[in-house]
């Protein structure tokens, strides 16, 4: 009987975050796809928009190490909570700013500041439900950010074509996410890390946490791979809808919007779902394998990467970023398995926050040196820009395969 509970617990936590990370993704969406609209009300340039992404991802970077020490120490229940109403309320009060300095107070701090106690607990709590499954309830969790960014393409084109404006479009999804929050009051339910011999949980001091991620080889290589993937997705979702729009006329925004959204996380769904069950096999007998796919597949979406920069048509750029998606669902079901996989379990919501404050630091620059570029060149920065892209996620492979010669066997934490 205890069994059947704790394993309804488990799927049902599996549930109500999924829906906290699909709003979550489909607001951090939101901006992306509304630029042109914004600008065109609010007359700003391709640099401050560059710079109000720029806002958000280092208002990220700076609390989630707040945030992770807080979901170590606190109810990760109540930090979920919270953060979702918050978010939700800022995203709802970004439909009413009236210049740049509303839009980097309510989208970039406010939001964004919200957002970031979000991951190191929630990751955390679904790492502490799922030993055996926990491949696949990474996999369903991130399955919920694909459908969110696929869906709010097509929603926001709906909401345009409803409301005729981009105000609405935020206090809309904003109100649904608040709803969420308030679910989450009754529903959600913590459970605390069992210590050995069953006594209450063990907590890591701060200094402890930071070693078991800046000492540690492993930890550092994940990190690396994490941040490939976080740096160039921060571009793809700040400027792909319009680098679509402006290099191809015969797109309404609307429609690029869609199409960026949907054929690139469409098929990352269908990866994803597929990669949890595949990883969840392979690292049963041999946890180090999950190094090897995570870093395959980070190799391969490299050139598909400069090939959505570069594709001479419609139809060539959809494809492009379907199979780059398809390879970045096996990365994201691997990404932060691999860094739980040596770090202790005590260390974990902290550790999640440590690692976020560097990859959304650095990941912060990648939407202001594509809005620079495409200041200066125009599409052809653009161009350039993604082929940087690309780039970094060589770099990332590299970490990963490294880690997987030389370190990952030492570090692994056995649970």
């Amino acid at each position: 009987m205890g069994t059947m509970k704790q394993n309804g617990s488990k799927w049902l936590t599996l549930a109500l975050l999924s829906g906290a990370f699909f709003f979550h993704q489909a607001d951090r969406a939101l901006f992306g796809l509304l630029t042109i609209p914004i600008q065109d009300e609010l007359h700003l340039t391709d640099l401050q928009i560059g710079w109000i992404n720029t806002a958000l991802f280092c208002t990220l970077a700076v609390t989630m190490p707040f945030a992770g020490v807080l979901g170590d120490r606190f109810s990760r229940k109540w930090i979920i909570t919270f953060s979702l109403l918050f978010w939700s309320l800022m995203t709802a009060c970004t439909g009413f700013v009236g210049g740049i300095c509303g839009l980097v107070f309510f989208r970039s701090i406010a939001t964004g500041g919200g957002e970031s106690f979000y991951t190191p607990s929630a990751f955390a709590l679904l790492a502490e439900h799922h030993k055996e499954t926990r491949g696949i309830a990474f996999s369903v969790h991130q399955s919920a950010l694909y459908v969110g960014l696929m869906l709010s393409g097509a929603l926001v084109a709906w909401a345009l074509h409803l409301f005729g404006g981009w105000r609405p479009v935020f206090i809309a999804f904003g109100g649904m996410g608040f709803l969420l929050g308030v679910v989450f009051c009754f529903a959600l339910k913590d459970k605390a890390p069992a210590a050995a011999g069953g006594g209450p949980p063990a907590r890591g001091r701060f200094a402890d946490a930071a070693k078991a991620v800046f000492c540690n080889p492993a930890a550092l290589c994940a990190m690396l791979g994490y941040m490939a993937m976080v740096f160039t997705n921060n571009a793809y979702m700040s400027w792909a809808p319009k680098f679509m729009a402006q290099k191809f006329p015969e797109l309404t925004l609307g429609a690029a919007g869609f199409g960026t959204m949907f054929w690139h996380y469409a098929a990352a769904l269908a990866a994803i779902i597929a990669g949890g069950v595949v990883t969840d096999r392979v690292v049963k007998r041999a946890p180090k394998y999950r190094l090897l796919l995570q870093g395959t597949a980070t190799l391969l979406g490299a050139p598909l990467v400069a090939a959505f920069g570069f594709a001479p048509s419609v139809v060539a750029a959809w494809a492009a970023i379907a199979v780059w998606g398809a390879f970045r669902g096996f990365i994201e079901v691997n990404t932060h398995p691999s860094l739980f996989d040596v770090v202790e379990p005590r260390f974990r919501a902290t550790a999640e926050g440590l690692v976020n404050f560097v990859v959304f630091l650095v990941g912060s620059l990648s939407p202001l040196m594509l809005g620079a570029l495409s200041d200066a060149y125009g599409v052809r920065g653009f161009e350039v820009g993604f082929a940087v892209l690309a780039c970094t996620y060589v770099v990332g492979a590299l970490a990963l395969f490294v880690s997987y010669a030389f370190f990952f066997t030492s570090r692994k934490v056995e649970e």
